[in-house]
């Protein structure tokens, strides 16, 4: 399993999860290139060890284990995906 980042980053940012994460999957950073044009941050679905460590340092509440997402967010499960695959923002 992994972690999926949500809608309360949008716009938000915040990066304390970047600092955090123990195998740095995500991205954008604030020291990466994109990060000033990227809407929100993304966790790599590949990387993922599912350690929690995010979680608690999101002050926006914007992360959520896979299988708790809440329904009205399950799209960000393939966005975070998305972005880490060929042609992605974060390819």
């Amino acid at each position: 399993m992994t972690y999926v980042i949500t809608s309360n980053c949008i716009g938000t940012k915040d990066a304390s999860c970047t600092e955090v994460c123990p195998v740095d999957c995500i991205h954008p950073t604030p020291d990466e290139p994109e990060f000033e044009s990227a809407e929100m941050l993304y966790i790599d679905p590949e990387e993922c060890i599912d350690c929690d460590a995010c979680v608690e340092a999101c002050p926006v509440d914007a992360i959520y284990a896979e299988d708790a997402v809440p329904e009205d967010e399950q799209q960000y499960i393939a966005i975070n995906a998305a972005y880490y695959q060929p042609g992605g923002a974060g390819a």
